[in-house]
């Protein structure tokens, strides 16, 4: 816990970038009726029936020194899956980083072991030597800010019914550009000190 505290509290420093990653799913919903729109005094109608897609995945990754994030949209959550999210961020979104410090929960395909199941040795190895895992605790996914930020998602864009990855990935993509747009920031303020008086139960007594 406090090794995830530390890194928040550390100062910003040119190479090195800080990132929190997570996943959920979202089940893919489709209308059975159209919606009656709304009308003067009449809000938007819809009805209780739905049409089951299936279910997608959401790979999130949020830099909070940068006041930045992005999200990515899978059929599946495999480690292959979780290995081309973080290719990515090595290769498009972070190109210029010496290091990713990245914060991800104890979920079986955050290894490095997954870079090496889905590329050749060579470049899984280039990956590796960008990236350093840094895992929450066990029931302490609560550390990880990604989960704040997937938490906002959810209030503002998951809780309506998507029906297709194409259509969620398109809201995803106009959420995230507005979010990067305003700079929107976590107010952080748990620190190690914090943890040690709130949290004492967990340190043993002398």
């Amino acid at each position: 816990m406090e090794e995830i505290l530390d890194l928040y509290q550390a100062a910003y420093a040119p190479g090195h970038e800080l990132v929190c990653a997570d996943e959920t799913s979202k089940q893919l919903l489709a209308e059975t009726r159209e919606p009656l729109p709304m009308r003067a005094g009449q809000p938007l109608r819809i009805d209780s029936e739905y049409e089951r897609q299936g279910t997608a995945n959401l790979f999130l990754a949020f830099a909070p020194l940068r006041a930045w994030r992005t999200l990515q949209v899978t059929a599946h959550r495999t480690q292959s899956d979780w290995a081309h999210f973080v290719k990515e961020l090595v290769d498009v979104h972070f190109p210029d980083a010496d290091v990713i410090t990245l914060i991800v929960d104890n979920l079986n395909i955050h290894t490095y072991a997954a870079l090496y199941a889905t590329f050749a040795a060579d470049e899984a190895h280039r990956l590796k030597s960008k990236v350093q895992l840094h895992y929450t605790p066990k029931h302490g996914s609560w550390l990880n800010m990604a989960e704040i930020e997937f938490s906002i998602l959810s209030r503002q864009v998951l809780q309506q019914r998507i029906a297709d990855q194409a259509n969620l990935q398109a809201q995803l993509s106009a959420w995230t550009n507005q979010r990067n747009a305003q700079r929107a920031r976590i107010d952080w303020r748990f620190t190690t000190a914090d943890a040690r008086i709130k949290l004492k139960h967990l340190y043993p007594v002398f």
